[in-house]
């Protein structure tokens, strides 16, 4: 079994690296009192699990009872076949209505479910930033109407991408990349509980490697222990998201820019990463394959405007254009 399942937290005690959240949700778990939460952050920093830990705070045994949780790739992204043979959606799937009409419904039958023992229960929406405006648009009004029964919570790691109907009645948390010493600290901890043992240096390379997604970093500690053998992180960390974005700087340099457009944006649709982690999957094939000042200079000044809540997609493509023009149009190849 994989370790960050072992080692998950079972209580909000457990969250390492972002007290400043966590002691926001104690309290509205102690208060009884919960806002509307759109939670956001990289991958592997606790989000998911910090909602969890939420509701077992807040309904104790009956947690599970009273927090329903849906994916958005499970609702709008695998198509209308799968609500139709998925258990929890089939006896509401109605064949002759659009995917979107049965999301609609889906959604209000869940929220119209009295909680047990408790005046709210939780709605949570995982990979929020894949719904699509029309089922943003329905979700508003559905808030609306059961806000009094309900306590919705939208977590995503893209959070331009909720309508601001939506992120204006929600209390916005951050969960920021964890810090290297929290990853190697929790490393350790795992490594005597599993009594194993890794190299001091090597396990540095991990914490380095993982970028602050803790996540990342057990999944590396257990392949390197288990295969008793040294880790090639370079070649276990070169992900199927950088291939991708490789073959988008492929097409750059074909002149083809509608192509990197569309893989540019297939891995923030696709492979769920935010306009950020793009910029840093750029960074690194750029880092690995290219020597142009111009692109560097470029993915800075990107990297800053997302930091200010511009919109994901038109800055990377944006990006892509500048890169396109700037670097790889024919006056510029020879400086390559």
């Amino acid at each position: 079994m994989l370790w960050s399942e072992v080692y998950r937290p079972k209580g909000c005690e457990g969250i390492v690296g972002q007290e400043e959240v966590v002691r926001y949700l104690v309290s509205f778990a102690d208060s009884g009192s919960l806002p509307h939460l759109l939670i956001s952050g990289p991958h592997g920093t606790g989000k998911s699990t910090a909602v969890e830990c939420l509701a077992k705070r807040l309904y104790g045994e009956n947690w599970e009872a009273n927090t329903t949780i849906f994916s958005a790739a499970d609702l709008l992204g695998r198509g209308r076949s799968a609500l139709e043979t998925d258990e929890r959606f089939s006896l509401l799937y109605r064949k002759d209505q659009s995917l979107i009409v049965n999301f609609k419904r889906i959604v209000k039958w869940y929220a119209s479910m009295r909680p047990l023992d408790a005046d709210f229960k939780l709605m949570v929406f995982e990979d929020a930033g894949d719904l699509t405006f029309e089922a943003q648009q329905g979700l508003r009004r559905t808030m609306e109407r059961y806000s009094a029964t309900c306590r919705f919570i939208f977590v995503t790691v893209r959070p331009s991408a909720i309508i601001p109907a939506i992120a204006s009645r929600c209390l916005p948390l951050f969960f920021a990349p964890l810090a290297n010493e929290v990853v190697r600290d929790r490393l350790e901890e795992v490594l005597a509980a599993e009594g194993a043992e890794y190299p001091a240096d090597d396990l540095e390379l991990i914490v380095q490697a993982a970028r602050g997604d803790l996540r990342r970093a057990l999944l590396y500690l257990q392949i390197a222990v288990g295969s008793g053998k040294d880790l090639d992180l370079a070649e276990v960390s070169r992900s199927e998201t950088e291939s991708v974005t490789t073959s988008a700087f492929d097409a750059l340099r074909a002149g083809n820019f509608d192509a990197a457009r569309r893989i540019a944006e297939a891995l923030m649709i696709e492979y769920g990463l935010s306009a950020r982690e793009v910029v840093r999957e750029l960074r690194r094939v750029i880092g690995r394959e290219y020597n142009h000042p111009a692109l560097s200079i470029a993915l800075a000044d990107t990297d800053y405007r997302l930091c200010h809540s511009a919109n994901d997609f038109v800055q990377i493509n944006a990006l892509l254009a500048r890169i396109f023009r700037e670097v790889f149009s024919e006056e510029s190849t020879a400086t390559l």
